[in-house]
């Protein structure tokens, strides 16, 4: 069945959270790589960003942690062509990740060329839950096998779309893209400029 529609992560798929990181660490108190080396434990550990501030004995912030954004400037430069890339070959582009709302409403100011753009906070449900990828497929409004979802993250994008029926695409990106091993029988793409030509190739 052809696809209808093409979604996508957001941190470390569309945007470099590099920044975002060095902020968080300078706003707890922590110096930068003392946060990467406890995002470094996590991965190995297969845990969520939440572990992170076990590793880091404190507290998770409250406050300004929910009101932290990305800059324009964090996106990375390949990006928007390939939104604009998707949405030329007549596809539907959304973009929805684990985001709280403040990301989600720096995406919409953003003006990303997409049709769909929410956020688990606004689904009310987070990566890897199946229902997060049932909620996209209502967002896209086309079957599951008719939707594309391009993540970074095995544990949280690949095998959580591909048992929800969507097609699956591993982006080599970012900590979790090149530390984590997808299947071998996922569609892989390093970079992300490679997508279109990989979405043909299902045709």
């Amino acid at each position: 069945m052809a696809l209808k529609a093409v979604f996508f992560d957001v941190g470390e798929t569309l945007v470099d959270e590099e920044r975002w990181w060095r902020v968080l660490a300078e706003r707890s108190g922590l110096q930068p790589h003392v946060v990467w080396a406890a995002l470094g434990v996590t991965i190995e550990r297969g845990e969520e960003h939440d572990e992170l501030w076990r590793h880091l004995g404190i507290d998770r912030p409250t406050g300004w942690w929910n009101d932290l954004a990305y800059e324009l400037e964090d996106l990375y430069p390949d990006a928007i062509p390939c939104l604009e890339a998707v949405r030329s070959r007549g596809l539907r582009v959304g973009v929805v990740g684990n985001q709280t709302e403040a990301l989600e409403r720096w995406a919409r100011e953003s003006a990303l060329p997409a049709d769909v753009i929410s956020s688990s906070a606004s689904l009310g449900v987070r990566k890897p839950d199946l229902r997060f990828f049932a909620g996209v497929v209502e967002l896209a409004d086309c079957a599951p096998e008719e939707l594309a979802y391009v993540g970074d993250r095995v544990d949280n994008d690949v095998l959580p779309a591909r048992a929800a029926g969507l097609v699956a695409v591993h982006l080599r990106r970012g900590p979790w893209g090149r530390l984590q091993k997808a299947p071998v029988s996922a569609l892989t793409i390093d970079p992300l400029d490679e997508l279109t030509d990989a979405l043909a190739s299902l045709a």
